[in-house]
């Protein structure tokens, strides 16, 4: 079941390129992030309240907390580089180089988080390093 939501990720992620590129016409990118979360604090809120998953916020440690406001300090820092880029580049070259950010989270979690690395994710991680790359020059 992960494969396909992975690959829904993807395929939303895309579409927020392209329909961020196209809202962000004429306005700040500080302005488009801030919009944009807005929406997904109430999506994202409604799934939790719709699902009953509201409850869950008892069992919440100081560890998942502490980590989950320092992820959302890092999504939040990403996103408004993300439409500072799309303000002025090209979505066809702000997105891959973005997505750069999964070669990176593959080295990160075989250093911090000590998952395996094996060939096939190594291949895939030089490639996209490479990608980012040439796109870059």
């Amino acid at each position: 079941m992960w494969k396909l939501y992975a690959i829904l990720s993807a395929v939303f992620a895309a579409l927020t390129a392209i329909l961020a590129k196209m809202g962000i016409k004429g306005i700040s990118g500080n302005l488009a992030t801030a919009i944009r979360t807005v929406v997904i604090l109430f999506v994202a809120w409604g799934i939790i309240v719709f699902s009953g998953e509201l409850r869950e916020l008892k069992t919440l440690s100081k560890n998942n907390l502490l980590f989950l406001v320092l992820s959302g300090l890092s999504t939040g820092l990403s996103w408004i580089c993300y439409f500072k880029a799309l303000e002025t580049g090209n979505a066809s070259k702000v997105a891959p180089i973005d997505k750069l950010s999964v070669a990176i989270t593959m080295g990160l979690a075989f250093l911090i988080l000590k998952e395996p690395l094996d060939v096939k994710t190594i291949i895939g991680g030089l490639l996209i390093v490479s990608g980012s790359i040439i796109i870059l020059l």
